[in-house]
């Protein structure tokens, strides 16, 4: 569905499966253990607004699908940037960590693309959608009951992995 290149300073996500598999694999379990995750926009007076949302890793991209003139999709139509939590699950044990990816959002308005998205996600219609380009994945856990784990993945840059007691 898309062959297009990334500015620089952001990635596609085959882009971030290509340089960190690894992250990259746990990062889509981590989306894919539920189906409601957290998005965070920008309102026009530059507020966060944060709303529940479903995501598709699809074709080497991350998918965002939304109601047609919901609020969140306004958001990104005047402002791309965002920021997207993965569910953590009930109680405190967020098997696999906490997930967040951060990026830009552009609407997806060719009928071709938005047919094929429609044929495999099988979206209420219509919808908007839209395609990210990644600045940033961060993944934070805890490891061996002792340390604090935080790994950041930036575009053009190698894994950052911090660990804290």
């Amino acid at each position: 569905m898309s062959n297009r290149t990334s500015p620089p300073g952001q990635a596609n996500w085959a882009a971030f499966v290509t340089a960190e598999p690894d992250l990259a694999r746990t990062v889509e379990a981590r989306f894919g253990a539920y189906t409601h995750h957290v998005l965070a926009t920008l309102r026009k007076d530059g507020s966060p607004r944060t709303t529940g949302l479903e995501v598709r890793f699809l074709d080497g991209e991350l998918w965002l699908g939304m109601m047609p003139d919901s609020l969140k999709a306004l958001d990104l139509r005047r402002d791309p940037r965002f920021a997207l939590q993965a569910n953590p699950g009930e109680g405190q044990s967020m098997g696999g960590g906490d997930v967040r990816i951060g990026g830009r959002a552009f609407e997806v308005t060719d009928p071709r693309a938005k047919a094929g998205y429609a044929e495999e996600v099988e979206p209420p219609q219509p919808f908007h959608l839209f395609r990210t380009e990644l600045t940033e994945v961060v993944r934070t856990y805890v490891e061996d009951d002792a340390y604090l784990v935080v790994q950041v993945w930036q575009p053009g840059a190698p894994l950052r992995t911090l660990k804290r007691t």
